[in-house]
């Protein structure tokens, strides 16, 4: 018997007018209500510093980081580490991946410089009885190229390793300053938040569909493995690690996986709930 009587509450009652009718006529009658001036102008007030404190959020979240990490090292962490790895240490290359690089730019400058002295113009015959010393000219021209060739490669790999190694510094006192900062905005974030959630809301099952595409395809598509890589790659360079292709490897064969699984999952459990609507776009997109 209850279970009749709550069936009959949940089951709504069709009347003579549809409801969508009656939905229209009640936001007419709103529109006529003495004092709606004033809720439209609130409503437009609270929009704008929902946007003003969006933008300074977004604006703060995004130089603060850029402005603190250039400074910082610039004027502490770099000069810090110069001097440290001038003084203190004799060796001039970080890891093994920039001493095999420095070894293949040597070569190829070798064989550029043996490549020009096969083309050299040849020998007059007034100059022939000279060629003993055109020879020794000639080897010592060639060492001086290669000497130069050295201190450029040692400066330029000296001045890399010391650029990782701030890097490993500078980024960690970044992130740890961006956490702060982002703490001690927690109010300005839940508005933050707000405003993208209805700007997000806002655009049409297509429009979603389209981005939320993109997005999965850039990166778990079928052409971001070589974007990984390409970014793993510069990871590794900025902070002055070896490059190991088993990592990378295993890297692009698992962590996009991990992400499409995350994807699909957030899709099934909760975008459908959100937007039915939205998830029959994306599927109709793929097929």
């Amino acid at each position: 018997m209850k279970k009749n009587s709550y069936q009959a509450k949940s089951i709504e009652k069709m009347g003579f007018v549809p409801r969508s009718i009656i939905r229209t006529l009640g936001r007419f009658r709103l529109q006529l209500w003495p004092g709606i001036e004033n809720l439209v102008i609130q409503e437009f007030k609270v929009s704008r510093y929902q946007f003003l404190v969006s933008f300074k959020s977004l604006f703060l979240l995004f130089f603060f980081p850029l402005v603190f990490q250039f400074l910082s090292k610039q004027f502490l962490f770099k000069p810090a580490v110069e001097y440290v790895w001038n003084t203190q240490q004799s060796t001039i290359f970080l890891n093994v991946s920039q001493e095999k690089k420095a070894f293949q730019q040597i070569e190829n400058f070798e064989e550029k410089l043996y490549f020009e002295s096969l083309i050299m113009p040849p020998i007059q015959d007034a100059e022939k009885l000279e060629i003993s010393k055109t020879q020794n000219e000639t080897k010592t021209y060639f060492e001086e190229k290669l000497y130069e060739k050295y201190s450029e490669l040692a400066s330029e790999y000296n001045e890399e390793s010391i650029d990782a190694l701030a890097n490993i510094f500078t980024d960690s006192f970044t992130l740890i300053g961006f956490l702060i900062v982002a703490n001690s905005m927690r109010p300005q974030l839940i508005i933050l938040k707000s405003f993208i959630t209805e700007l997000l809301y806002s655009f049409g099952d297509t429009t979603k569909s389209f981005l939320l595409l993109f997005i999965t395809d850039l990166f778990v598509g079928f052409h971001s493995p070589h974007g990984w890589e390409v970014f793993l790659e510069a990871v590794m360079d900025h902070f002055g690690f070896a490059e190991n292709e088993d990592f990378v490897f295993l890297f692009v064969a698992t962590f996009p996986v991990l992400i499409d699984t995350v994807v699909k999952y957030w899709i099934f459990r909760y975008l459908n709930k959100l937007s039915p609507s939205t998830v029959a776009t994306y599927h109709s997109m793929i097929e």
